[in-house]
């Protein structure tokens, strides 16, 4: 099943025959010559943020013959087309095991490697006067991560802020939504990225991928503007005035406005564009499920679809979740979810707080 590595091809529906091939591996050893035959699929969901990458092994034991392997384990997936290359995934761990007959069948789960017990247990630190490049790779060097900021971000001044008692992965939540960007562990890198999706992490931008629809077999559109909030509120305590004041982000048409109390004007106007960059973002949604599958496409990949209507080819979209799927039987599918990828550029003020207006 090896293959040599190479830089995958946009592929589309057509009528070229093609084979998916993959390298499957267990504490580093091959067990492909072990599962021939054996396999009913590999399933692979990716996912931003919080949640770890999910990858589901099943495999048919008719004969007893399989060994079920330790928890804890390291499972390395590469997977593709044959002729197209290899697309390496990653590292996963595998944390539940499962034997169910008859006929017998052996479940294997896993989960990105890189998201283990350190980042999940709670601890407690503070920064005061600093950047938030500098916060990430602070938490980064504590797990024993690389870290790797967007240039949008690393410059950006926190003048205090506290973690307490808190995982790491929640604390780099909170604060990614708190400035529109997406924490992930990626191959032992963690990765502090503008959820927009528009540029890596040194700056570079990131083309689209264009999909054609004749690259998928079903999709799924959904638009809706009923109940959408026009501008997003967030108070900050003005200590120079001995107030609190309010920053708001869009227009006051119709204001969602955020619960917790900011220490800066920055801060609050930072968690209001980023609440209005979701509410721009939900706005427009769509589903593709591709009969021939991209295993090249990641979360966080800006997209263009052409053959839809107008509508759906006029926007862009950013992938949320990507599920690919190979089977034994020779199929291999993948299924995007993807929401509009649009920075709201909409105006921004701040105001005195009227205590009334609080919701």
């Amino acid at each position: 099943m090896a293959e040599t590595t190479q830089q995958p091809e946009a592929l589309d529906a057509g009528s070229e025959y093609r084979q998916p091939t993959y390298l499957l591996t267990i504490n580093g050893k091959d067990i492909g010559p072990k599962i021939n035959g054996r396999l009913i699929r590999i399933a692979l969901t990716e996912s931003r943020g919080e949640e770890a990458d999910q990858l589901d092994v099943e495999l048919s034991d008719h004969d007893g013959k399989l060994a079920i392997p330790p928890k804890g384990a390291t499972v390395a997936l590469r997977w593709g087309w044959v002729g197209h290359g290899l697309v390496d995934k990653g590292e996963f761990t595998v944390d539940e095991i499962s034997h169910n007959g008859t006929p017998d069948v052996l479940n294997i789960r896993a989960r990105s490697a890189n998201l283990g017990k350190g980042l999940r247990s709670r601890t407690s630190s503070s920064w005061h006067d600093t950047t938030l490049g500098q916060i990430v790779k602070d938490v980064a060097n504590a797990n024993g991560l690389e870290a790797k900021v967007g240039a949008s971000l690393a410059s950006k001044r926190v003048q205090h802020i506290d973690q307490t008692n808190e995982s790491p992965v929640h604390f780099l939540t909170r604060i990614g939504r708190q400035h529109d960007a997406v924490a992930t562990v990626k191959k032992g890198v963690l990765l502090f990225l503008p959820i927009n999706g528009a540029a890596t992490a040194s700056g570079k931008a990131m083309p689209a991928v264009v999909l054609t629809r004749r690259a998928g077999d079903q999709h799924s559109y959904n638009s809706s503007e009923r109940d959408s909030y026009s501008g997003v509120r967030a108070y900050w305590g003005d200590t120079n005035k001995s107030q609190r004041r309010a920053s708001v982000a869009g227009t006051e048409t119709n204001l969602k406005t955020l619960k917790d109390t900011y220490a800066t004007e920055g801060d609050a106007l930072a968690a209001a564009q980023a609440e209005m960059g979701r509410i721009v973002r939900g706005k427009a949604t769509l589903q593709i499920s591709l009969a021939i599958g991209q295993p090249a496409l990641a979360v966080q990949t800006p997209v263009k679809v052409s053959g839809f209507k107008p509508e759906i080819d006029g926007q862009d979209w950013l992938i949320k979740t990507v599920t690919s799927e190979l089977t034994g039987d020779g199929g291999f599918t993948t299924k995007l979810e993807m929401e509009r990828n649009g920075e709201d550029d909409a105006p921004t003020k701040t105001d005195d707080a009227d205590d009334d207006d609080d919701e």
